[in-house]
């Protein structure tokens, strides 16, 4: 079995876990539209830190069972740069913090697609991770394309791309462990 499959099946709560937190952010987003932009930026990078340094510690500790171990890596790192200069630099203008967010966002989404592909073969429903990506992607074009958008908007965009996000990390963690109790079933009847 691919070593990478075996991999999200085995740590499906992973997804769970990161599906929620997007969700509860969008969810925060919505809740609280009028944040100020370093409440935002504050949120924001921790966020973007705690998923990073996620990426970073499982790509590292399963190295030797995932195949392209290093793209998972690249985007915890980017993950946690972004997140610490979100942090430690808050009075950024809102141009400088969509252009990060936007970079996060597309790179994360290319990699999810990649992922995607390497995995069709091995279980149903991974064009939710696909889409997944293609909704960061564009999500970060969005943020290229219309930078003068009012903080407003970017609170509800951000809500908006996070609880869709989080839904579908959610559902693609409920197929993986599918997936995982069905392997161990035939496992277990041969």
């Amino acid at each position: 079995m691919n070593g990478y499959m075996h991999f999200l099946e085995r740590n499906w709560w992973l997804l769970l876990i990161r599906g929620i937190a997007a969700i509860l952010f969008g969810i925060a987003a919505f809740a609280w539209p009028g944040l100020t932009v370093a409440v935002l930026v504050l949120i924001f990078g921790a966020y973007v830190l705690v998923d990073g340094i996620f990426g970073i510690v499982d790509s590292i500790r399963y190295r030797d069972r995932i195949d392209n171990w290093w793209l998972w890596l690249l985007e915890g790192v980017l993950g946690v740069i972004v997140g610490l200069l979100t942090l430690f630099m808050p009075g950024v203008t809102a141009l400088v913090l969509l252009m990060f967010i936007a970079a996060w966002a597309i790179v994360g989404g290319v990699l999810r697609i990649v992922a995607a592909i390497q995995l069709r073969k091995e279980i149903e429903g991974e064009w939710l991770l696909g889409l997944g990506g293609v909704l960061s992607i564009v999500f970060g074009i969005l943020l290229i394309v219309m930078p003068a958008a009012g903080i407003l908007s970017l609170v509800w965009l951000i809500g908006i791309w996070a609880v869709v996000f989080g839904i579908l990390f959610i559902v693609l963690a409920f197929r993986l462990r599918k997936a995982g109790k069905e392997r161990q079933g035939l496992g277990q009847a041969l």
